[in-house]
């Protein structure tokens, strides 16, 4: 039987394999999934599909603001542990929550069409119809996120903004529930992916607040020596969205950056082009380098005979052509170097050093 990945006969006689999918217990994780679960089925109907969920360190503490916890796979390192011990056989994250290097043994197989990265304003029902402008002075406004928070205080200095944290679920909650905040901002992706768009009030472009690295796309983590899976999971690959998450994990991992620093990245693929905007930020926004290049990715089919083992900041891609992703990755690179000459060292090192003391 041919395919790329081992049959199994069941006692009806039915031949299929079964493939267990890790996920956080989390009501967005399970949506992700599903999404990811229902694309597999559709490609490959004969596969027999097993979701298994669990908590991970970011899911249980939920007093702390998640730069200081200190640990850089918050939301991953107990899918992966089950991923070593084969208790799954592929899981699937959030792109942006998986560090840009992997522990030895494991890749990103797949990359999937990017949701919309962008932040979003989501109003306390009081406030319908305002925006961050017109919020009265003083407004509070929740967010866990060190680079949502530089951006904003120094866009809308005459607001406040204090940590939230929790699920999707929770936060609203906490919005709609007390009047400890005039708005919160969350990731548009999520609140489009539970069916809650109805709450955005207002969508942040660039020029207000750029996103996370590798925000709104959703990452399938594999063994990269199961062989069958990496091919199977590959046709999920978006092109677009895989270079442009390739520059944006790289910018990042040349800054030695992760989420206990504000970094923010803007990208877009026009034609053959792939452009990239990144930045650093202090942690009142004060201090603020940017800039931005752009590099050729002509998309085409020639794969290179070495693919099988070409890895970019831990992804593998050997259905895209290996040219674009290694310009891909050395825009992130070559970017990274730029603000690093610039001083972005000192910046961040400060960043770091203030949010510990916190």
């Amino acid at each position: 039987m041919e395919g790329p990945f081992k049959y199994i006969r069941e006692g009806n006689g039915k031949v299929s394999r079964v493939i267990r999918m890790g996920t956080r217990k989390s009501q967005l994780a399970r949506i992700q999934t599903d999404s990811v679960a229902s694309r597999l089925k559709e490609l490959y109907p004969d596969v027999r599909l097993e979701i298994v969920a669990m908590s991970t360190i970011g899911d249980k503490i939920l007093d702390t603001a998640l730069s200081k916890i200190g640990e850089k796979s918050l939301f991953t390192k107990e899918l992966e542990n089950a991923l070593e011990r084969n208790e799954v056989d592929i899981v699937v994250h959030s792109l942006k929550d998986l560090p840009t290097s992997l522990p030895t043994g494991f890749t990103i197989g797949a990359i999937l069409q990017r949701e919309n990265p962008h932040d979003a304003v989501v109003l306390h029902p009081k406030n319908a119809g305002l925006t961050l402008d017109s919020l009265p002075e003083k407004s509070v406004i929740g967010t866990s996120s060190l680079r949502r928070a530089a951006q904003l205080k120094k866009r809308f200095p005459q607001l406040e903004f204090e940590n939230i944290r929790g699920n999707l679920n929770t936060r609203l909650k906490k919005l709609d529930e007390k009047d400890d905040y005039a708005a919160i901002i969350l990731a548009a992706a999520g609140l489009k992916r539970m069916g809650w768009e109805n709450r955005i009030s207002q969508i942040l472009g660039p020029e207000d607040c750029m996103y996370a690295v590798g925000q709104g796309a959703l990452a399938v983590e594999v063994r990269a020596q199961d062989r069958d899976i990496l091919e199977m999971v590959s046709v999920l690959h978006h092109p677009d969205t895989v270079l442009r998450c390739i520059s944006e994990r790289a910018f990042l991992k040349q800054l030695e950056g992760g989420c206990s620093v504000p970094v923010a990245v803007h990208t877009e693929v026009k034609g053959s082009m792939l452009y990239l905007t990144g930045a650093v930020y202090s942690l009142d926004g004060a201090d603020c380098l940017k800039d931005s290049m752009q590099t050729c990715v002509e998309i085409d089919n020639k794969v290179s005979e070495s693919a099988q083992e070409c890895v970019h900041v831990a992804v593998t891609a050997n259905n895209i052509s290996s040219s674009a992703l290694d310009a891909a990755e050395k825009l992130g690179m070559n970017l990274a170097n730029v603000l690093l000459d610039k001083g972005a060292k000192d910046i961040l090192t400060t960043a770091r050093k203030l949010n510990d003391a916190r």
